[in-house]
């Protein structure tokens, strides 16, 4: 297909498609006179396109149709492992807006933008989820991203006070969506050698566009050794809202060791689908092999997000790993050996799904295991640890209340198990029935007027449980955890 034909070809650009020649400087310049000219790129059906080693970058701003092409991405020799080969960008020039205060759960500004817009704020003078563990850290400067709607309102949730804010960025979301479809894209893994610390890879597909939306991509890894670093995500989105991966194919990396900032070994995270301060997250339809390898990280990690959706999906793991608002949901998925993550608040709800991880949902202790909302856990079925022997705990909270995580911890505030099931029949000899929660505590002697006291659960609800064992729930090791309950456990 030609130009002519309102499309805009690799190979009118000089691209070979035989998967020796390297395609990405021919493919720079076709995605260049297709934003300019704004006209759609279509990929040939039957070429495979070698992306090369150079550290070039082909930026889309149209719909674009990969179809069946396959791409040929060779990590073992570049010139810049940092650099993205695609990035899906707004040609929207950004805007300026003043913001002096916000207030959490403040719904409007006094502002009226020419369009609906993504805009993140930061306070530099505070500092959150500051880490604690094997990859400790001093935590990261407050910031919210949100979606300020033109007559003023504040689409998603304002996650903290703000009497001071350092820097305000604000795009406009275009009106349009912009699709990118298809494509058959292979990495052979990098081999890189670092003993100390990360050095994540790209050389993947960057969104920063708003309203975008990728459909039936798929990827696979191949060629990873006993010597690797890990990537950041093949498909990734960052500070954009309306972002939807939908029926897409992707592949979990090999776990590789470093020494992490404690100076002990820890293991690599390693990804293939992620996302940043990303309002309105949705995977639709996404897969995966080898859902209970643990020899593979799990396939996705997000941070600072607002309101995840993923439904139907069969993913290894799902994290939001340095917070989610605004709704968290998990819809007729299979989630693997890594399981169900989250720190955050608002609320999350499971439904309709099947889930393998050591815990049912595992809020993370690195961040002070904190959910300031509800949980709903709704006709759904958990196969502890992957059927392996273990004694099950749904929730797995822990905090003994010692370190400063830059913000109050809580455990949720209700939780509601209405239609669980639990495969326990693989247990131990001693064992007396499946626990809601871990002992935040573990198993310490904490007095409760700790400096950052984590605030306890306040009320269970329980319908329709079944255990494989028969026998019945208890709520925590630690007996100060004791919630109001309703219903029969």
């Amino acid at each position: 297909m030609s130009e002519t034909d309102g499309q805009v070809t690799y190979e009118e650009f000089g691209a070979v498609g035989d998967g020796v020649a390297d395609d990405l400087p021919a493919i720079c310049r076709a995605h260049e006179h297709a934003n300019a000219t704004g006209r759609p790129v279509r990929s040939s059906s039957g070429a495979t396109y070698h992306l090369g080693r150079q550290a070039l970058t082909a930026v889309i701003a149209t719909s674009t149709d990969w179809n069946t092409s396959r791409f040929t991405i060779d990590d073992r020799d570049v010139d810049d492992h940092r650099r993205s080969l695609f990035e899906v960008r707004s040609l929207l020039e950004p805007v300026a807006l003043q913001i002096d205060r916000l207030s959490r759960d403040q719904a409007s500004l006094d502002l009226r933008p020419d369009h609906d817009c993504y805009v993140q704020v930061e306070d530099d003078q505070k500092r959150l989820y500051i880490r604690r563990g094997l990859n400790q850290n001093d935590g990261v400067a407050q910031h919210d991203c949100f979606i300020l709607r033109r007559d003023g309102r504040i689409d998603s949730p304002i996650d903290w006070e703000y009497t001071h804010i350092s820097r305000v960025d604000a795009h406009p979301i275009d009106p349009e969506p912009l699709i990118l479809r298809g494509g058959v894209f292979t990495t052979i893994a990098n081999c890189m050698r670092q003993e100390v610390g990360y050095n994540y890879w790209r050389r993947n597909i960057e969104i920063s566009r708003s309203n975008t939306e990728v459909i039936g991509l798929t990827h696979y890894v191949v060629g990873e050794t006993d010597v690797g670093h890990p990537y950041s995500g093949f498909l990734s989105a960052a500070k954009c809202a309306d972002i939807t991966f939908r029926d897409c194919f992707v592949t979990p990396h090999k776990i590789y060791q470093t020494i992490g900032a404690a100076g002990s070994p820890v293991s690599m995270g390693s990804y293939d689908l992620h996302a940043n301060n990303v309002v309105n997250f949705r995977l639709i339809g996404c897969r995966m092999n080898h859902l209970t390898d643990r020899s593979r990280w799990g396939i996705i990690g997000s941070n600072f997000c607002k309101s995840i959706l993923l439904e139907d999906c069969a993913l290894s793991r799902m994290d939001t790993h340095m917070g989610v608002s605004g709704g968290y949901t998990i819809r007729r998925c299979t989630l693997g050996w890594m399981g169900l993550n989250a720190i955050g608040r608002g609320p999350l709800l499971i439904e309709d799904s099947t889930l393998h991880g050591g815990t049912l949902v595992s809020f993370r202790h690195d961040y002070g295991s904190t959910w300031h909302g509800d949980v709903t856990i709704r006709n759904s079925h958990w196969i502890p640890n992957c059927g392996d022997r273990t004694w099950p705990y749904i929730l797995g909270t822990r905090n003994d209340g010692v370190h400063d995580f830059g913000y109050p911890c809580h455990m949720p505030t209700h939780v509601t198990l209405d239609g669980l099931t639990i495969d326990d029949a693989n247990h131990p000899p001693d064992y007396t029935g499946p626990y809601i929660f871990t002992d935040p505590d573990a198993g310490a002697a904490t007095d409760r007027d700790t400096a950052f006291p984590y605030q306890p659960c306040t009320q269970i609800t329980v319908r329709n449980f079944r255990s494989t064992s028969g026998l019945p729930l208890q709520i925590c090791p630690n007996p100060r955890i004791q919630p109001a309950l309703t219903g029969d456990i």
